[in-house]
Formats: structure tokens, C-alpha cells, sequence
């Protein structure tokens, strides 16, 4: 079952002190593209957390946020109370001598001054992390399942397109038949209508006349197509990650229909080539987004 590059999944989930929002979007790209945005408390984990995305998601245009929100009174922040005072002082005195009394604002502004503020840089409680772990991988999880819907609607829609190729190449062989045999036909009343008959070599006539159609001939081309169209049927089937695959093998198809629309010659042949290429062309920005 094929697998879209485009997905999103959103994990929200509390743990001991703090709630955990986890969301993952994925889009498609030829190259593994991936954005990863932590709060700095678990920036130690970056790496474990890509790693892990690579593995699981492959391919695509990734943006990854975590989200960490505080539901009680923990804080990793602290007032150094000496120097807070230190500054207090040093205010309410320069308000002193200038004989004015220190304004209650003043005490909130205090707390932007230099390293009234410190944080405190805990280290990381790895049960903590096995917990918000766990929110990741379901999140990925989410992601996926989004992933497969998605590339459920395009099986069905790649399947119905190759399909159609096929038929409209088995409105072709008849006309391939008679195609030829017009040609051949006009090729001798041009030639009647304007050298004597009489003077014509027919051993020398049928050879180049054969040769002529040979290079007209689509047979080939025909049966290439039908083998790349079953070939692209069986690797939608096919597990795991076969987006570029699908994507040569569409490209072997377009090669064989421009052959065909090249040497048709024909206008009902072309209309089918036409129609051929129609199909191929969604069936090309399909594949685009497939993993």
C-alpha cells in the first residue's frame, strides 16, 4: 500500500507538572528535509529526536514542534533576593537625594535589571523523557495514519489512470492494423501516378517499402507500455517507501506514448495518444507526493 508524504499529527498529553504538545507536518520533497523546534531544556534530545524521525517518516519536507506549557508552580526561574535588594537600596537612595519618594513600579522594573533573574539549568529526568518519548511516537503514529489515508485515495486514483492507458492502447491495435495498411496502399498509387508502372522494380519497391514501415511499425512500443503499466500496478502493491520508483517507471511510460504519438500518422491514432498523455500527467503529479 502506497503512503503520502503529505501528513500531520498532533499529540496533546500531561505529565507530572507540565502539559506536553507534540505536532508533526510533513510535505512532499525529492530529499529528507527536516525542521526540528524544542524548548531548550531538552535540547540534548535533538538529535535522538531526529533520528528517530528519519527512520520512522523517510521522506518529505518535516517540521516537528514540541510544546511545553507549566500546570503548577515549578519554575526553573529564581529572584536572587541579595541582589534584588542591592538594587532596591541603591534606588531608593538616588530617589533620596533627589527628595523624592521611590514609585511602587519601580519595584517590578527591578527584576529587568542584570542577573536579578537566574535560572536554574536541572538536569533532564529521564523518566520525564520516556514519557514525552512516548507522546512522540504516538504522534508519528498519527502522522502516518494520516499518511496512508491519504495514500489510500491516490491507489485508487493512480489505479483507475494506468487502467485507462491500457484500454486506450487496445483501441489502438486495430487501428495500427489498418494504419498500415493504408500507408502502404498510398505509398503504391503515389508512386503509379507518377513513374510507369512498367518501369518499376518490384523486388526493390517491396524492400524499401518494407523498411519504410518498419520504421512506422509500433508493436513495440505497444508492448513496452503494456509491460511499464502492469509493472506500475505491481509496485503500488509493494511495501514500504516506492514514490521514485513509481516516478521511473511513469517516466518509461511517457517515453513510449511520445514514440507512439510520433510515429501515428494518424489521426484517430493521435487523438488516443493525446488521451494517453492526459492520463500520464496526473498520474506524474501523483507520484510527486508519494513516499
Amino acid at each position: 500500500m502506497i503512503y503520502s508524504m503529505t501528513g500531520y499529527g498532533r499529540v496533546v498529553k500531561d505529565i507530572p507538572g507540565k502539559k506536553i504538545t507534540i505536532e508533526i507536518k510533513t510535505l512532499n520533497s525529492k530529499q529528507f528535509d527536516l525542521s526540528v523546534r524544542v524548548p531548550s531544556y531538552y535540547r540534548e534530545k535533538e538529535l535522538e529526536i531526529r533520528n528517530k524521525l528519519a527512520k520512522e517518516l523517510l521522506r518529505g519536507k518535516i517540521d516537528f514542534s514540541m510544546y511545553v506549557e507549566l500546570i503548577d508552580e515549578q519554575t526553573n526561574t529564581s529572584i536572587n533576593e541579595a541582589i534584588y535588594k542591592g538594587y532596591y537600596n541603591q534606588l531608593e537612595s538616588i530617589y533620596k537625594g533627589l527628595g523624592k519618594e521611590l514609585p511602587p513600579e519601580a519595584t517590578v522594573d527591578i527584576l529587568r535589571l542584570p542577573d536579578v533573574l537566574t535560572a536554574e539549568h536541572a538536569t533532564l529526568d529521564e523518566e520525564e523523557w520516556s514519557l514525552i518519548n512516548d507522546i512522540i511516537e504516538e504522534a508519528i503514529v498519527s502522522c502516518n495514519s494520516y499518511r496512508l489515508q491519504e495514500g489510500q485515495a491516490m491507489y485508487a486514483d493512480l489505479q483507475e489512470r494506468v487502467k485507462n492507458i491500457g484500454l486506450l492502447l487496445k483501441e489502438i491495435e486495430p487501428i495500427e492494423k489498418e494504419r498500415i495498411e493504408k500507408i502502404r496502399e498510398r505509398i503504391r498509387t503515389k508512386l503509379e501516378d507518377f513513374i510507369d508502372p512498367e518501369k518499376v522494380d518490384e523486388n526493390r519497391f517491396e524492400q524499401e517499402l518494407i523498411h519504410f514501415l518498419d520504421k512506422l511499425d509500433v508493436n513495440e512500443e505497444m508492448v513496452r507500455l503494456s509491460n511499464h503499466c502492469e509493472y506500475f500496478l505491481q509496485t503500488i502493491e509493494e511495501e514500504g517507501a516506492n514514490g521514485k520508483k513509481l516516478g521511473f517507471i511513469s517516466q518509461e511510460i511517457g517515453r513510449e506514448i511520445n514514440t507512439l504519438g510520433s510515429k501515428a500518422n494518424e489521426a484517430s491514432m493521435q487523438k488516443l495518444v493525446v488521451r494517453m498523455k492526459d492520463q500520464l500527467e496526473k498520474i506524474k503529479e501523483q507520484s510527486l507526493n508519494i513516499l
